[in-house]
């Protein structure tokens, strides 16, 4: 295990290495902020812009998702940093990412009930950037919470349950996608719901430490540029790490991403939405029962690379099934199988990363660039979906790209030397 970028200075309460085990209600308001924030997040991604792209134009829905989810992904990618960097300065009484999960859900609220009422394609992608803006603080802050609180020793069993709330706020968001039958505006509407009843347990059951003035890092714009870049060279096992996460992510979006038209036009489903919702379904079940059990299992054995490797495999297969089988037996198969693997997948990663940060003092800034290889995979999966789709062979090709690109990602585990 990595160690040496956790030295702090005496006194430096809230940036010391944690070593009491987290209280059970802390790890339940952490799970419900992530059940929030992906409901805002995946009940638009899964069906929401979907169902608006087609109220706008049917014949260019494609083009028209893939404008609306890039531009929302490219702002995420400036989002997750940027808050982190910003609440690993805070010194409010409430701690430092208390502020910033509250801030967060206040602009994803405000961008979610606009989206009701978009009147052009122009306004939809400016009102999902701001849930982007938004939700991504909120992410940004919230995962830096873990490191802050959690002991080594406990991230497996907690980053397992956090990844249960955020396969059930998929879930919850592919819900209200297919009981509003699509009412697009009342499902944004449901969304906002979520995630403002998501973060407001966290609010009062942070246990957040005050930050001191003295122990603030200082903060300029030209660093917060700089700080996009940590040296591979200095911190190789945070780069692969980095790495890793967005060939998987990117494999992964291009499996979900369109998977509503997926089921409308190649399969042929009757009814697209309520397909999505029993794929998703099937798909968190699976993730609920493999994320806590990979992350109890990690945490036991004491090993990380082993579970990433084999998760990531078992998504690219995933990803073959939908290629070559693509019937409504086969994404149910698919979606089981992809629920195996990323549940484990999300519990075990998210433990290695916190493990390869280089400092204690920036968890917020590098997490945050690490959640840049969540969100950019948004900006480049509609990018190289919608030509597969659309001029190189339709949904066999996307599938198969995906899974080559995964299986990449299981590949460059293998590079990281300081955790087991």
């Amino acid at each position: 295990m990595t160690t040496s970028g956790n030295v702090l200075p005496p006194g430096s309460a809230a940036l010391a290495e944690p070593s009491e085990t987290v209280r059970h209600r802390w790890t339940v308001s952490v799970v419900l902020v992530n059940v929030g924030i992906n409901a805002a997040f995946f009940g638009p991604l899964q069906v929401l812009l979907g169902q608006q792209a087609i109220a706008f134009s049917a014949a260019d829905k494609e083009g028209i998702l893939a404008l609306v989810t890039g531009a929302g992904a490219a702002v995420s990618l400036v989002a997750n940093p940027l808050f982190g960097t910003f609440s690993d300065r805070t010194i409010s009484q409430f701690g430092r990412r208390v502020p910033w999960v509250f801030i967060g859900a206040l602009l994803g609220t405000i961008g979610l009930l606009g989206l009701t009422v978009a009147p052009t394609v122009a306004a939809m992608t400016a009102l999902w950037c701001l849930v982007q803006l938004g939700c991504n603080g909120a992410l940004a802050a919230i995962t830096a919470a873990v490191p802050d609180q959690v002991p080594i020793r406990q991230r497996g069993r907690i980053g397992g349950l956090a990844s249960m709330g955020t396969v059930v706020g998929i879930l919850v968001g592919a819900a209200f996608g297919a009981v509003v039958a699509g009412n697009f505006a009342l499902g944004y509407v449901l969304c906002a719901a979520a995630l403002v009843a998501g973060i407001l347990p966290y609010l009062f059951l942070s246990n957040d430490q005050v930050l001191p003035a003295r122990d603030r890092p200082p903060f300029s714009w030209a660093e917060f540029a700089k700080g996009f870049w940590i040296s591979p060279r200095l911190y190789p096992d945070f780069g692969w790490a980095w790495i890793t996460r967005f060939l998987v992510n990117v494999g992964n979006h291009l499996v979900t991403l369109y998977l509503l038209f997926f089921l409308r036009d190649a399969v042929g489903f009757e009814n697209p939405e309520f397909g999505v919702l029993i794929l998703t379904g099937v798909y968190a079940v699976l993730t609920l029962v493999t994320a806590v059990i990979g992350g109890q299992w990690t945490d036991r054995v004491g090993k990380r690379k082993p579970f990433v490797i084999g998760s990531s495999a078992i998504i690219a297969l995933a990803a073959l099934i939908l290629a070559f089988s693509p019937t409504w037996p086969g994404a149910l198969v698919g979606a089981a199988v992809l629920g195996v693997g990323y549940g484990a997948y999300l519990a075990v990663d998210f433990a290695l990363l916190t493990q390869v940060l280089p400092s204690a003092a920036s968890r917020g800034k590098d997490l945050g660039v690490i959640n840049v290889a969540n969100s950019l995979p948004q900006v480049i999966a509609p990018i190289i979906a919608w030509p597969l789709v659309t001029l190189l062979g339709g949904y066999v090709t996307l599938y198969v790209v995906a899974a080559v690109i995964g299986l990449l990602g299981a590949v460059f585990v293998v590079k990281i030397k300081g955790v087991a």
